[in-house]
């Protein structure tokens, strides 16, 4: 039997339509269905994460946040997650609810394209012991909590780079560098390139530009201010207090995300963002 994992965004009406839809069609092509979302469909079990079987594919309905909860899940498996987008811009989430069809067709045989992508590690190091650590696939943020600016003071290679007085700062991956990264003011890009994004928000600085490195390079930030907040991909929060290290680096594992087609991130980006393509003169 073939297992399948289902993960919706139980607060978009539309995604819960979309999945009792894809559902049926997937249990009638003989398929055992498994959720984690506060849903209730039809020959789908709702499960416990550490109740899942062993499963071969997740299909996720929603947006790049629903796509980032699945990973959470999915990540220990290595299995690919195939993403429906119902939100707004969808970069995780390539297929378009039109698609749903394609979905089914494409799973059952087998014939999907899987991309791998890098993910981040962290650690939270007080006092000279570790107190947090955990992974982002899009990006891990240091920012201020109670204050109206954060004083960060930024390592890399063990060398020192600034000072901030700013809202925070952000290190992305190429999958993220669409996302957070990209609203701040960061350079997209592509999946493929073996690089990671730092980036101030909003400092108070002559030099606060967004920085490409090595993925090979050792990130250190460092907290100046009484309080502040980490944040990797607005799901696994930990509270910083003065002097708290925050290390981060390209961690080993990686995500699976499973496409219907081999298709050119280059074309990816002109349609999400809607970029003009023609010239005033239409060439």
């Amino acid at each position: 039997m073939r297992n399948l994992l289902i993960v919706c965004n139980p607060t978009r009406p539309q995604a819960v339509e979309a999945a009792i839809k894809l559902a049926a069609e997937f249990s009638a092509a003989g398929f055992n269905l498994f959720t984690i979302s506060d849903i209730e469909i039809a020959n789908v079990t709702k499960c416990a994460v550490k109740d899942l079987p062993e499963l071969e594919v997740g299909v996720v309905l929603g947006g790049d946040g629903t796509m980032l909860r699945a990973a959470e899940v999915t990540r220990m498996q290595q299995i690919p997650l195939l993403g429906v987008n119902l939100g707004h811009v969808g970069f995780l989430a390539e297929v378009e609810e039109l698609g749903l069809e394609s979905v089914v067709g494409a799973i059952g045989k087998k014939k999907y394209v899987i991309d791998s992508r890098m993910t981040l590690k962290y650690s939270v190091v007080r006092k000279g012991a570790e107190v947090a650590n955990g992974w982002a696939l899009n990006e891990v943020i240091v920012e201020r909590q109670h204050a109206t600016m954060i004083e960060l003071f930024l390592e890399i290679d063990d060398r020192p780079i600034s000072r901030w007085g700013c809202d925070g700062l952000i290190c992305s991956t190429p999958t993220g560098s669409t996302a957070y990264a990209f609203s701040a003011g960061g350079p997209v890009l592509w999946p493929e390139v073996d690089a990671l994004v730092v980036l101030p928000i909003s400092a108070h600085a002559l030099f606060s530009r967004p920085l490409v490195i090595s993925t090979q390079s050792q990130i250190v930030v460092r907290i100046e201010s009484a309080h502040g907040l980490l944040s990797a991909d607005s799901l696994r929060n930990f509270e910083l207090i003065q002097g708290d290290r925050v290390h981060i680096s390209k961690d080993s594992g990686v995500v699976h995300l499973a496409h219907l087609s081999n298709t050119l991130f280059s074309d990816r980006l002109v349609a999400k963002f809607k970029l003009p393509i023609q010239g005033w003169r239409g060439e």
